[in-house]
C-alpha cells in the first residue's frame, strides 16, 4: 500500500515537474553564432520576440538593398544586423552599469535597451533604404514617412498578435511605460512637445537621459547602431573597418553636462571617433552611393512604381492594399519583402509587362550609363535642363525623359556640422568631469568641410551614338551651370573643356618636387596659352 502511494505521488510530480517549470522558471539565454560578434546570447524574451512572424520578414529585406546587385558579398539581411545591434546595445548599457553602479540601471532598463536594439529596423520595406528614400516619395510625395515610423507600428503590431505584453510582464517590465520607452529610444518621442517643454520623453525620467543615446544617438551619431553596420557591411563588402567599438565599450562613462546625462568617452579617443565617421564616408563613397549600385535602385524603383497600381497584398480583415498602401496596415506590410522583385518579374499579369521589362534588364545588366558626376550647389529640375545643353556641332537629340539625375549628400552623419562637436571627453585626472575637443586640438590634416552634394547623371539610351551624345550634353550642362569640370571632360567632350577658363589648369601644377607650376622657356607658350588663342 505504501509503495503503491509513494508510486502515485511520483508520477504526480513527474507530470506537474515540467508545467512548473515552464511557468516559473524563465528559460536559459540562447546562444547564436554570428560571423562579427562571435557567439552571442540573447535574453529568452529576445528570443520570444525573434521567433515571431514580423521579426522573421527581416531575413528577406536585404541589408544594403541594390548593392547586392554590385557587391557579391554583400547579401546580408536585416535580419542579423538587428540580432547584432540587440547584442550591442546590451553590451553598452551593462558596461555602463558595471563601471557606474551609482547610475542605478535597473535590469528593466538593461532589456528595455536590447529589445529596442533588436527591433530599431523592424519597419524597413523591400530593399532597405530604397523604399522609404525612393519609391515611397514616388507614389506619395505628400507623405513624410520613414521606417522608424513603421518600426514602431510594427513593434506594435508584433507585441499585440502575438500576445507577448504577459510575457514581458513575467519577466519584470512594466507596461505601457516600458513599451513607451522602447519606442520612444527607436523613434524619439512619440508625442508633438509643446515649446519649451524640457524634457520630451515619457518612458524614462531626465536622470536616465543617457539610455536615448545607445540604440539611436540623437545627439551626435554615436550608437551602436553604426557600429554593427560599420563591421558587418565592411566585412561583406571586403571593405576594411577602421573603427574598433570594443574600445569605446572600454572607456564609455556617463558624465553630467548641464544638468543632463551624457555619454562620454576619453580624450585620448578623439582621433578614434574622426576615423570612425571618415569609414562611414567610405562606406557611403565606395560603396552606399556606388554608381552602378543607384541606378540599379533607380530601376528597380521604377518598375516597383509602374507595379504599384497591379499589385495586392491581403491585410486585416481581409482588405486588400497596393504596395504603397502597405505601410497603412502592418498584417499587410509584413508580407512586403524583396521577393517583390520576382513576384513581378514572374508574374502572368500582362498590366505588369512594364515593369517586368525594366527589372529584365536589370537581371541582363542592361542598365542605364553613368554620362559624368559632377559638384552642384543648387538643385532644380535638371532632367530639362540637362536636355536643353545641346552642345553646338552634336546631331542627337536627346529629350529629359532620356536623362536620370541622380542628387547624393555625403556627410559625416549630421549634415555639414562636425559631429566631435557634439561628443563630450572627460581626461584620466578627473573622469566625472564632461569637456569639448576642437577639431584644431586634434589635427590640422582633419577635414574643413563636412558635407557635400554629388550629381550624377545617366543615360536611358545605350546605344554608343547616343551614349557618347549624353556625355557631351552632360559637360555642355556642366559648364552652363558652372559645375566642377567632370573627371574625363577633356576626353569625353575635348572640344568643349577649353571654352570654360576656370576649367583649365597646368599640366605640371603638383610636380613631385612641389615646385609648382614650370614657367615656359624661350619659344614656349603653356597649353592653356594656347588653347585661347585657338578660340
Amino acid at each position: 500500500m505504501i509503495s503503491f502511494l509513494f508510486s502515485s505521488l511520483a508520477l504526480v510530480f513527474w507530470c506537474i515537474v515540467p508545467l512548473w517549470r515552464l511557468i516559473a522558471v524563465p528559460s536559459a539565454p540562447q546562444v547564436f553564432n554570428d560571423p562579427i560578434h562571435g557567439h552571442i546570447e540573447l535574453h529568452p524574451l529576445l528570443v520570444r520576440i525573434v521567433d515571431t512572424p514580423q521579426f522573421q520578414r527581416l531575413r528577406h529585406i536585404k541589408q544594403l538593398g541594390g548593392t547586392y546587385l554590385v557587391f557579391p558579398g554583400a547579401s546580408h539581411n536585416r535580419f542579423e544586423h538587428s540580432v547584432g545591434v540587440g547584442y550591442l546595445a546590451g553590451s553598452l548599457v551593462q558596461a555602463l552599469n558595471e563601471r557606474q553602479p551609482e547610475l542605478l540601471i535597473s535590469k528593466q532598463d538593461i532589456l528595455c535597451v536590447q529589445i529596442a536594439g533588436l527591433c530599431h529596423d523592424l519597419g524597413h520595406g523591400p530593399f532597405s533604404h530604397m523604399f522609404d528614400g525612393m519609391f515611397i516619395p514616388k507614389v506619395r510625395p505628400e507623405m513624410n514617412w520613414k521606417h522608424e515610423t513603421a518600426s514602431v507600428q510594427m513593434f506594435d503590431h508584433l507585441v499585440k498578435v502575438n500576445n507577448l505584453e504577459p510575457v514581458m510582464e513575467k519577466y519584470g517590465l512594466s507596461l505601457p511605460g516600458d513599451l513607451i520607452f522602447i519606442k520612444e529610444q527607436i523613434a524619439g518621442p512619440l508625442d508633438n512637445i509643446a515649446s519649451g517643454s524640457k524634457w520630451p520623453y515619457k518612458g524614462r525620467s531626465e536622470e536616465k537621459s543617457f539610455l536615448y543615446e545607445i540604440v539611436a544617438n540623437k545627439r551626435n551619431g554615436i550608437d551602436v547602431d553604426k557600429w554593427d553596420y560599420f563591421a558587418r557591411d565592411c566585412y561583406h563588402l571586403g571593405i576594411q573597418n577602421n573603427f574598433d567599438y570594443h574600445r569605446f565599450l572600454k572607456f564609455a562613462r556617463v558624465c553630467d553636462v548641464k544638468g543632463k546625462k551624457h555619454i562620454c568617452t576619453r580624450d585620448k579617443e578623439v582621433g578614434d571617433l574622426y576615423d570612425m565617421f571618415h569609414t562611414r564616408n567610405c562606406l557611403h563613397r565606395r560603396a552606399y552611393q556606388h554608381k552602378v549600385g543607384n541606378i540599379i535602385e533607380v530601376m528597380i524603383t521604377e518598375a516597383l512604381v509602374k507595379a504599384d497600381p497591379h499589385i495586392q497584398i491581403r491585410g486585416s480583415s481581409g482588405k486588400m492594399y497596393k504596395m504603397s498602401e502597405a505601410i497603412e496596415d502592418m498584417e499587410a506590410y509584413t508580407k512586403l519583402t524583396d521577393h517583390i522583385f520576382e513576384q513581378i518579374l514572374y508574374s502572368s499579369n500582362p498590366e505588369l509587362s512594364e515593369a517586368q521589362a525594366i527589372l529584365q534588364n536589370i537581371i541582363c545588366r542592361q542598365l542605364y550609363k553613368c554620362v559624368g558626376q559632377t559638384t552642384p550647389e543648387t538643385q532644380l529640375n535638371w532632367s530639362s535642363e540637362v536636355a536643353n545643353s545641346k552642345p553646338h556641332g552634336t546631331e542627337v537629340d536627346l529629350q529629359p525623359e532620356d536623362f536620370v539625375v541622380s542628387v547624393i549628400y555625403m556627410d559625416y552623419g549630421m549634415k555639414d556640422k562636425n559631429p566631435i562637436n557634439s561628443v563630450h571627453f572627460y581626461c584620466k585626472n578627473d573622469p566625472n568631469k564632461a569637456i569639448k575637443i576642437r577639431k584644431n586640438q586634434v589635427s590640422k590634416l582633419l577635414p574643413e568641410r563636412f558635407a557635400e552634394q554629388l550629381i550624377r547623371v545617366y543615360c536611358k539610351k545605350t546605344d554608343e551614338r547616343s551614349l557618347e551624345a549624353a556625355k557631351k550634353y552632360f559637360v555642355q550642362w556642366c559648364m552652363n551651370r558652372n559645375f566642377s569640370k567632370p573627371q574625363d571632360g577633356d576626353v569625353t567632350a575635348p572640344e568643349l573643356t577649353p571654352l570654360k577658363r576656370d576649367w583649365q589648369t597646368d599640366d605640371d601644377d603638383s610636380d613631385e618636387g612641389g615646385r609648382g607650376s614650370r614657367l615656359p622657356v624661350n619659344g614656349e607658350r603653356s597649353v592653356k596659352t594656347n588653347l585661347f588663342n585657338a578660340q
